[in-house]
């Protein structure tokens, strides 16, 4: 098995970024077309917009989001982990 450097990590942490990136914009566009206006701001606390709120859609690709940013800092803690034990 190859070792794991900080420089697997920073590949693996951009790989992430750009998954993200890429959810987080088409959950802000399917955002706008349900409620024109939103903010990035307003779209991490839709519980102010009861429309947002009631699409099954968007609350789908809004838990994707949520699912990447959670397996990125879990890929993060377990590289880091097996790195500083090397």
């Amino acid at each position: 098995m190859a070792a794991i450097t900080r420089e697997t990590l920073a590949i693996i942490d951009k790989l992430m970024l750009e998954l993200v990136e890429q959810q987080a914009g088409k959950v802000l566009e399917m955002a706008r077309r349900i409620h024109p206006g939103l903010t990035d701001e307003d779209v991490r606390n839709p519980n102010d917009f009861s429309d947002l709120m009631a699409s099954g859609e968007w609350n789908f690709e809004d838990g994707i989001l949520t699912g990447l940013k959670s397996a990125h800092m879990a890929l993060r803690a377990a590289l880091l982990e097996k790195i500083d034990s090397a």
